[in-house]
């Protein structure tokens, strides 16, 4: 594993741990912190401006048993397949390849048709989910600012390493296109929680009684983005 810091200094630590780390310097952070970045299968140490190599280098050390086992934990990658049976916007739908249709990918019944070559399978099944999250959580999303008298300027659907949604005070409301993969509770509370910082642009407890009130079951949606929410990223 190596530790690069924004100085351009290298530390080499014992290579056989297997690993490569990522480094982000932050103004903002008051002190050292690790997580996994699910989407690049990598460790991520984040430190205060004011942080020496050393003391960086042995809190890296320090957690390199977290580190091994948070890895060993993340789900291997994987592709959509035909006859894959998959989660959409709530719904359970049964992949199906069909090479001689020319419709790229739509649902039919409790079906997802996709036509074209098999080499394209993947990335067809990938630009439908997208497809249908920029439509249905923009519909979702101004009905639900709509019931605390916001308005949403526009929703973009991302392919984001680590969040699942960002709101700017722009009233701007970005998504990560794998959430269209979880059950309907959880993608109802993701939007939630984006729209109500529409009003609140914190996570203080005015925010939090805004998400309760907007849906019922958001806690629910929380527990399971925080404890599931990487399985989603097999996906890329």
């Amino acid at each position: 594993m190596k530790i690069t810091l924004l100085t351009g200094k290298i530390f080499d630590i014992n290579q056989q741990l297997g690993f490569d780390i990522k480094i982000i310097k932050s103004s903002q952070a008051k002190r050292l912190t690790l997580r996994i970045d699910s989407k690049e299968k990598k460790p991520v140490l984040t430190i205060p401006n004011r942080c020496s190599s050393k003391k960086a280098l042995d809190f890296v050390l320090l957690h390199q048993d977290w580190i091994k086992e948070s890895l060993q934990k993340l789900p291997p990658s994987k592709k959509f397949e035909p006859e894959e049976t998959i989660s959409l916007m709530g719904k359970k739908y049964t992949l199906l390849h069909c090479p001689e249709k020319r419709c790229g990918a739509k649902i039919e019944e409790d079906k997802i048709i996709v036509s074209g070559a098999r080499e394209f399978f993947h990335r067809r099944v990938c630009d439908f989910c997208k497809k249908t999250a920029a439509k249905e959580l923009l519909k979702k999303t101004k009905q639900m600012a709509k019931k605390i008298g916001c308005h949403v300027n526009s929703v973009t659907i991302k392919d984001t390493k680590s969040r699942w949604g960002s709101c700017s005070t722009l009233e701007n409301i970005n998504y990560n296109w794998r959430i269209v993969l979880a059950p309907d509770f959880v993608i109802d509370y993701l939007i939630a929680h984006e729209v109500s910082h529409l009003l609140h642009q914190n996570h203080s407890s005015d925010f939090w009684e805004c998400v309760f009130n907007l849906y019922d079951q958001a806690q629910a949606g929380k527990e399971w983005l925080k404890i599931h929410g990487k399985e989603l990223y097999i996906y890329e």
